[in-house]
């Protein structure tokens, strides 16, 4: 025990407690549906739980980000940071946010069969490319590029929580339809009269390219400063603030329907700024890496 305690940093710390923020979001998510049988959950689905654990996952991009900093500001013992910071990122970014789609859009059995395997393929897919993602992240650690060559991991996580926010609070925001019984996975089961979100189904296409952008070679920078940094900044304080927002404003039976706007239009700059990161990625990169040449 001494031993591993003395190969230790400060910054193992902050990503063992970033593992643990993983870990929490998934408690939470377990919390979420174990009530499934009771009647006063019409999606079978307590909400209070999904904001929590989308809110841990957040948290947990924030210390993914000071993490690094520190370790190379403050931390002369590096033995285990790389493999650790790995392992959590696994947990947190890959695991958890796979799991709360699953679980925010499973529909419980009420759909038919191919709505729920389609679901799992790709939660499945998440992980696998995440962690593939991870594994090429720590080969190429040592890298002094400006760029990654795909998405992060963190990035990832992000961009699947927007999107499964929106989809989620759509129906209550007003923008748009209502909710939806009829869908092309429900139509081989004529029993099925579950409730969902108009837009649920755009949650597959959403997972498998977010997946697909984490092995691609896409080059997208690391957003330590100049206009990437700024956009990343005002994507992240939109997407918590709107997480803690839905999370204050939630019940156990749902969100509060006269609060949901505000919450819907944060995330939406959110998705907006990712999308724009993703697009310009590869031009931001060459930027970059051009004004790094220039200052050596």
């Amino acid at each position: 025990m001494k031993t591993t305690y003395r190969m230790m940093g400060i910054a193992d710390f902050i990503t063992l407690a970033n593992g643990l923020l993983g870990v929490a979001a998934i408690l939470f998510i377990i919390l979420a549906v174990e009530e499934l049988q009771n009647p006063f959950f019409e999606d079978g689905v307590n909400t209070n739980y999904i904001w929590g654990a989308m809110t841990c996952i957040l948290l947990s991009v924030i210390g993914d980000i000071i993490d690094g900093p520190i370790a190379r500001r403050y931390s002369k013992r590096k033995l285990l940071g790389g493999t650790l910071d790995v392992m959590s990122d696994c947990i947190s970014f890959c695991v958890a946010p796979a799991l709360l789609i699953f679980v925010m859009f499973g529909r419980w059995g009420e759909a038919a069969p191919i709505w729920t395997i389609s679901l799992g393929i790709a939660a499945c897919w998440v992980i696998v490319t995440g962690m593939l993602r991870l594994a090429r992240f720590q080969y190429e650690e040592a890298s002094d590029k400006p760029y990654f060559h795909g998405l992060a991991s963190p990035a990832n996580a992000m961009v699947l929580i927007t999107a499964a926010a929106m989809i989620w609070l759509q129906p209550s925001a007003g923008f748009g339809p209502d909710v939806s019984s009829d869908s092309l996975f429900n139509v081989f089961d004529s029993s099925s009269s579950v409730e969902k979100p108009y837009y649920d189904f755009l949650i597959l296409p959403i997972m498998l390219i977010s997946g697909g952008l984490m092995i691609a070679d896409r080059k997208l920078p690391k957003n330590k400063h100049g206009l990437p940094l700024k956009v990343s900044l005002i994507q992240g304080i939109s997407l918590l603030s709107a997480t803690i927002l839905s999370l204050i404003n939630s019940t156990e039976f749902g969100v509060d329907l006269g609060n949901t706007r505000p919450q819907f239009l944060l995330y939406s700059i959110s998705a907006l700024l990712l999308l724009f990161y993703i697009l310009t990625g590869p031009m931001q990169s060459e930027i970059q890496e051009k004004q790094s040449k220039e200052s050596e």
